[in-house]
């Protein structure tokens, strides 16, 4: 989802809760990657992985000048013989420490397996993220360990899939601060130019 879309379809949501829903949760995100150089690890379900919210993190990244924001990618079947930035599997929620903020996206049942990790991690004092669909099996449990949680109730408006979009969105508009005087428009439209003639990522 380039920039236009996304900010035509805040337009369609001006109003509703999940503008200001999901830029507080960037905000979270934001406020805990960037003070601590980055650390930011991101994992799904077993029947999920996040790859488009992961490739859309490292645009934002880019965009943004916050390479904090550029997330670690945490898979269920990751192999040894895969790329690097592919390759890290489960093992590395056990080694998450202090500093380090761990992004839990659920858009179904998270199992007994992952939920005991991400507590895991909590315990070791990484800060956890939850978002996901109030349709998962666990997503209680996982809310209830979650520093920061946000929620696609079923029948909302608005899919998981689209909410990602707006939270990562989010997280690089809001990454530093504007630019005083007659560059912040120029850098604006820049940014903008930069969106739309961006190729597509194809690492992911």
């Amino acid at each position: 989802m380039d920039a236009v879309r996304v900010a035509l379809l805040r337009e369609v949501l001006a109003g509703t809760e999940w503008l200001g829903a999901t830029r507080r949760f960037a905000g979270a995100l934001r406020g805990s990657v960037v003070p601590h150089g980055g650390g930011l690890l991101l994992v799904g379900t077993p029947g999920f992985e996040p790859w488009h919210l992961a490739a859309h993190l490292v645009d934002e990244a880019a965009w943004s000048g916050t390479p904090e924001l550029a997330p670690t990618l945490v898979r269920h079947g990751a192999r040894p013989s895969d790329p690097a930035h592919l390759a890290v599997g489960l093992g590395r929620l056990a080694a998450a420490r202090r500093g380090e903020t761990l992004l839990v996206v659920t858009p179904d049942d998270p199992g007994a397996g992952l939920l005991e990790r991400v507590h895991d991690a909590r315990r070791a004092g990484a800060t956890v993220l939850a978002l996901g669909t109030d349709r998962a099996p666990g997503e209680r449990e996982l809310t209830a360990m979650a520093h920061e949680t946000l929620t696609v109730p079923d029948g909302a408006e608005l899919d998981l899939d689209t909410v990602q979009h707006l939270v990562s969105a989010s997280a690089g508009e809001n990454a530093v601060p504007p630019p005083r005087g007659r560059r912040r428009f120029r850098d604006r439209l820049s940014r903008l130019a930069d969106h739309l003639t961006a190729p597509p990522p194809s690492a992911w």
